[in-house]
């Protein structure tokens, strides 16, 4: 069978500024921003050469009616989960689902509510 593999993701955003400061502050990163006019993006750090598949924000006057708690769930990888809890609050989310494990051989989830209203989703092994 032809493995899917997830290429690129995009979160929706109503005040791109805004979800800067708020992933920016989760994940201790740096989002890389550019203005193509009507449409907005900040862009992840990536490298081509490790896992997982990049991403961006992204603001357009039509997509930020796209934002969902109830739609897709992206997960980031995450070194630890908790580490990653213990800033959303202070960037102006919430916890919906603390760290839990999944299994012994699938490792912890979390799920927090971001600046724009979107379910986000952690990955991590311990």
């Amino acid at each position: 069978m032809k493995p899917v593999h997830v290429a690129w993701f995009e979160i929706p955003t109503s005040d791109l500024d805004r979800a800067i400061t708020f992933y920016q502050t989760v994940f201790d990163c740096k989002l890389e921003k550019l203005d193509m006019g009507e449409f907005k993006m900040a862009m992840f750090p990536s490298d081509q050469k490790s896992h997982g598949a990049g991403g961006s924000l992204v603001y357009h006057k039509d997509f930020y009616e796209c934002s969902s708690s109830a739609g897709t769930l992206v997960y980031f990888h995450s070194e630890d989960c908790d580490t990653e809890l213990a800033r959303v609050a202070k960037a102006g989310g919430s916890v919906q689902i603390p760290k839990q494990q999944i299994s012994p051989e699938y490792g912890y989830m979390a799920v927090f509510m971001d600046s724009e209203g979107n379910r986000i989703a952690l990955h991590s092994n311990k």
